[in-house]
């Protein structure tokens, strides 16, 4: 698909072309990675290789390694700390995603924080609601 013969592209050529496209590639020092499922699973990767693409603001994660399926640990976690204030249960907005819209938009952080939630935490969603 990408390049002519057998070797692909370039990962050089590729990480300079995603450069242009705006978006960043880092790679992050896990140690563990931890996804709970609905059905009260666990899996657990260990040691994984972790990169974070940013793209406009939108973080993706990618793991690569072998995970360990277990029993989840418990019902509450550490995730409380997500929840700090939040009315409904939700995941709160990030304040570094109200930056970038303040940033973009020239709106107030309360504005800002206020678009996002109504466009569900999509930035560019909210700083088009703002201009």
């Amino acid at each position: 698909m990408f390049g002519g013969g057998g070797g692909g592209l370039d990962p050089r050529k590729m990480q300079q072309m995603m450069k242009q496209m705006g978006i960043d590639v880092d790679d992050i020092d896990a140690e563990e990675v931890v996804i709970r499922t609905a059905d009260g699973e666990e899996l657990v990767f260990s040691d994984p290789d972790v990169t974070r693409m940013d793209a406009r603001g939108q973080h993706t994660y990618q793991i690569v390694g072998d995970a360990e399926t277990r029993e989840a640990s418990g019902s509450s976690g550490s995730a409380g700390a997500v929840e700090s204030g939040s009315a409904d249960g939700a995941d709160e907005i990030p304040d570094s995603d109200v930056e970038i819209v303040v940033q973009q938009s020239g709106a107030t952080e309360d504005e800002a924080r206020e678009a996002l939630e109504a466009e569900n935490g999509d930035l560019a969603a909210a700083v088009n609601r703002l201009k």
